[in-house]
């Protein structure tokens, strides 16, 4: 009858026991979870910033994707306006050498006829001195075409500071100089106003001009 307390004793202090082993463990276990959520919680902002890292390389790699393709775009087409140039250059070379023909043989034609006009005044005149030849006025067959020849050169210089000033990303206002317009004049180098006339350049928005009234770019 006297063990009766003392297994009651041993069964209460394995109850304690019992309870503050659970109580251990389950704070254990509370730490453990605490940690895990900050784990997880560490995890999901790192999933989002990297998330976000990729959008943005993705967007910049899509703005730089949409860059080079507009380059593309302006080089093929600064490439296409220096090809239409060029072709124009050389048409307008050929108009120019058609005329420059077409001038000297106007002015053969009129040397012919002077010659034969002074022997025909020399046979019925003897005794009265021929005209100079520098007083008389040019036919107007050959006046036409030095003002055709004189349009057609001023179009191969305009079309030349135009190469010019593409070539070299010059503003409208540059002025170019006989020079720096050779490479761009080909083989029939730079051009003069079979009337006499003095070209003046201008600036790359303005056409080029000659000094006789008249020959002027329309």
């Amino acid at each position: 009858m006297k063990l009766r307390p003392f297994i009651v004793w041993l069964i209460s202090l394995a109850l304690v026991a019992s309870v503050i082993a659970l109580y251990l463990d389950n704070r254990k276990k509370a730490g453990q979870l605490a940690t895990v959520e900050v784990q997880l919680r560490e995890l999901v902002t790192k999933l989002a910033e990297l998330e976000q890292e990729k959008n943005t390389v993705a967007q910049a790699q899509q703005e730089e994707i949409e860059r080079l393709r507009k380059d593309n775009q302006e080089l093929l087409r600064l490439r296409n306006e220096v090809r239409q140039l060029r072709d124009e250059k050389d048409q307008l070379a050929h108009q120019a050498q058609l005329a420059q023909t077409q001038v000297q043989r106007a002015q053969a034609q009129v040397a012919a006829a002077q010659l034969q006009l002074d022997a025909l005044r020399t046979n019925v005149l003897p005794q009265q001195p021929a005209p100079q030849a520098s007083s008389r006025p040019l036919p107007e067959q050959v006046q036409l075409a030095q003002l055709q020849q004189c349009i057609n050169n001023l179009r191969i210089l305009d079309g030349a500071k135009q190469m010019w000033a593409l070539e070299n990303r010059k503003p409208a206002t540059a002025v170019p100089t006989q020079q720096e317009l050779m490479p761009y004049l080909g083989e029939t180098g730079f051009p003069t106003c079979p009337a006499g006339g003095v070209y003046t350049l201008n600036q790359v928005n303005v056409p080029p001009t000659c000094s006789i009234p008249g020959h002027a770019l329309e």
